[in-house]
């Protein structure tokens, strides 16, 4: 399932007004992560996603350092009334690579600059904090944000990977418009908590990696199909027993695919976006093929008796393993397991 060109339905994301594609792009793979990049295919990727009516582009200052808005603010040159433009801040790396989250507001102030200056435009459409400071109340990095807002710079707010209790604080400063947690068939656990807190306050929800980081598409069956430089090599996941026990997850999902004539990424997708206007998913892809199965998600109709199928395939823990080695390092430090 492809389209040509067109315009896709559209759905608002928080209270503030923000109205997107109902299905947005995820930027991060075309620079930083999943193996060699290629900038004219990426480049293309982007143009045929607006072509298709995709409004809504994700990027970080974090990926492929600095590298990945840079490549955006090319692709978007003259078209920037066609793009919402997402992107954050948070994330640096220290000696070793070693991460860590930054919320000052002197960095807040910094890291926007330099994001305008990197993809050339003068406003930020959706500003997002992409992991929470535990040294640096909430209310502090968001009350920077706000400055940033009343200066033009920014015009909607966002977090991400943010508990409950932060959305809560933050929500206290300022309106947030959008929660971008990762949410899949294979990562669930925003469901207990995060999401009901989100709808509560009125954020809308962007899930990332709704593919499984591509493993929900079928096309990963072992540790070979990824790069030497892949990151996913090093995710609990991807390895060892965890994955052979999460293939059998994916073919139960391709299974279900192949009877309705999908493909098990389509399914997967479908799955996500079903699950409330409220929810706009990102997937990413740095090809324009996989770009065009990803929007033709967006035509899949998946009847009760599917979504009650999935339950029993997927349910919430059912992969094996956590998302990253150090899981301290998701939901401000407040879970085990996402």
């Amino acid at each position: 399932m492809t389209r040509s060109t067109g315009t896709l339905a559209t759905r608002r994301l928080g209270t503030e007004g923000l109205e997107v594609s109902a299905q947005g792009l995820g930027c991060m793979g075309m620079s930083w992560a999943y193996g060699a990049a290629d900038e004219s295919e990426a480049v293309a990727t982007i143009h045929r996603a607006l072509e298709l009516g995709v409004t809504l582009l994700d990027t970080a200052d974090v990926y492929g350092a600095g590298a990945n808005e840079e490549l955006v603010g090319t692709a978007i040159a003259g078209r920037r009334d066609e793009v919402v433009v997402a992107t954050k801040f948070g994330i640096v790396f220290g000696p070793g690579g070693r991460r860590s989250a930054t919320g000052t507001p002197e960095y807040v102030r910094e890291a926007c600059h330099a994001s305008l200056r990197r993809l050339r435009v003068d406003v930020i459409d959706l500003y997002y904090q992409h992991r929470a400071d535990p040294d640096v109340p909430i209310e502090d990095t968001v009350g920077a944000m706000v400055e940033l807002v009343a200066a033009g710079k920014v015009r909607y707010l966002g977090l991400s990977e943010a508990s409950a209790d932060t959305m809560r604080r933050a929500s206290t400063v300022h309106a947030i418009s959008a929660l971008q947690s990762e949410w899949s068939l294979w990562s669930r656990d925003v469901e207990a908590e995060e999401l009901p807190t989100a709808r509560e306050l009125g954020i809308g929800i962007v899930p990332y990696s709704p593919l499984g980081r591509g493993f929900l598409t079928g096309r990963i069956t072992g540790a070979s199909d990824l790069a030497d430089d892949d990151f996913r090599r090093t995710q609990p996941r991807f390895r060892g027993d965890n994955l052979t026990r999460n293939l059998e997850l994916v073919e139960r999902v391709r299974a279900l695919a192949t009877e309705k004539g999908v493909t098990p990424g389509q399914l997967a997708l479908s799955w996500v976006q079903q699950q409330g206007d409220d929810v706009v998913p990102i997937p990413g892809t740095k090809r324009r093929t996989h770009l065009e199965e990803n929007v033709g998600a967006l035509d899949v109709e998946l009847a009760p008796g599917d979504l009650v199928l999935l339950e029993e395939i997927a349910p919430r823990g059912a992969a094996a393993g956590d998302r990253y080695d150090d899981m301290t390092w998701v939901v401000g430090q407040t879970r085990a397991r996402a």
